[in-house]
This record gives C-alpha cells, structure tokens and sequence, in this order.
C-alpha cells in the first residue's frame, strides 16, 4: 500500500491541475493554488513535480498518447465522408478535455521548448491525416480537387480545428465551461471543419453531407 500511495498522490495532482488549467487558464493556477486545492503542502506537490512546467508536460504525454492513438487510422480500408465526421467528432472531444492546451497555446508554447517540439509533431501528424482523407475520397470520386487544393484543404482544416475553441471562448468566456455550451460548440466545431471540404465533394456524397449537416443543424438549433 505504501507503494501505491506516491502514485495515486501523483495521479490526483494531475487529474486536478488538469481540471484547474480547464476551467481557469493554466497561466492563472500556481503549485501552491494546487496544493491548497489538493490540501496537500508545497513540498509535498514538489516530491512528485518539480514545477508546473513538470505538471504540464505530465498531464501533455497523457494527451500526446491519447491523440496518437486517435490519429492512427486503419489503413486496411479508404475513409468515408461518415468516417470523417466521426473522427471530427472524436478529436473535438479529446481536444475538450485538454482543452486549455489549444485556449493557452501561443503563451504555452513560447515558454515550453519541449510542448513546442511536441507539438508541432502532432499538427504534421493531423495535416498528414486530413489530406489522406481527402485523397481517398478523390481517389474513389466523391471529391474533386488538384493535389494543390487537397494540400491547401489539410492544412485550413487542422487550422480551424486547432483554433476552434479559442474562437469559442472569445464567444462566450463566461459559458465556456459550461456541459451544454461544450456540446454545442464541438458540434460547431466539426460542422465548420467538414464545411471547408464541401465545395470539392460531388454525386451522392455531397449529397450525405448536406443530410448529415441538415441533421447537425436541427440538433443545433
């Protein structure tokens, strides 16, 4: 039991930062807002994190770990339009979790060498994943686009995936938090993104999306 205690007492300083960071920026929690919520003492804190730069990249590899696993799309098989609003689906709410990692990401990842090569791996690694979408669809004719526009199409739509909750905390700060507001703004969020795809989709795709965002839009009202 003494062995697990060090653990769980790691375990729980992450799971509360996270919360903390979630709901009122990660700039604006100290250790010592922590350790008072957790009411443990600043040098107990400090035997499981050196620092809050230690508590972020902690909470960061759990993160980095579930999005990996998320983005490692079976390639037995060419992606759907279905297939993609699903993954949308997903992403927006891994991102939600650790939501404060998109809302703080510009002052994260000027002070933090080692989320910024992080980072920027995952976002090559999602740009990489939207443009085989768009090339499977094109390659089975259910979008129509040059190799140039499929690259410029990954790119806007990991842009307004990476972006979209800091555009809906500017929204509404004082809502966005709340478990309604979150569904609906995932649901915008993965509505807006699979938008950019849809001036290139043709046939009887274009048509699944227009009663897929027809669906969306009538939930959303």
């Amino acid at each position: 039991m003494e062995r697990k205690a060090p653990r769980r007492t790691r375990e729980r300083i992450l799971e509360l930062s996270l919360k903390l960071f979630n709901e009122f920026g990660e700039p604006n929690i100290t250790t010592t807002v922590i350790a008072d919520e957790m009411n443990i003492s600043p040098g107990n804190l400090y035997y499981h994190f050196r620092n809050k730069d230690d508590i972020v990249n902690s909470i960061f590899s759990n993160f980095e770990k579930e999005i990996d696993s998320l983005l490692d799309v079976p390639k037995n098989r060419q992606a759907n339009i279905e297939d993609a609003w699903l993954f949308l689906q997903l992403l927006f709410e891994l991102i939600w979790r650790y939501r404060f990692f998109y809302r703080d990401l510009n002052d994260l990842l000027s002070r933090n060498r080692t989320l910024e090569i992080h980072f920027k791996r995952i976002l090559q690694h999602k740009v990489n994943i939207a443009q085989r979408l768009c090339e499977d669809l094109n390659e089975t004719g259910e979008l129509s686009a040059q190799p140039a526009e499929i690259a410029s199409l990954a790119t806007n739509m990991v842009v307004v995936a990476t972006y979209w909750l800091s555009y809906e905390y500017v929204r509404d700060p004082r809502h966005f938090n709340d478990e309604k507001s979150m569904s609906a703004a995932l649901g915008r969020g993965a509505y807006q993104v699979m938008s950019l795809m849809a001036p290139y989709l043709i046939g009887p795709t274009r048509e699944l999306f227009g009663n897929l965002a027809q669906a969306f839009l009538s939930t959303d009202d």
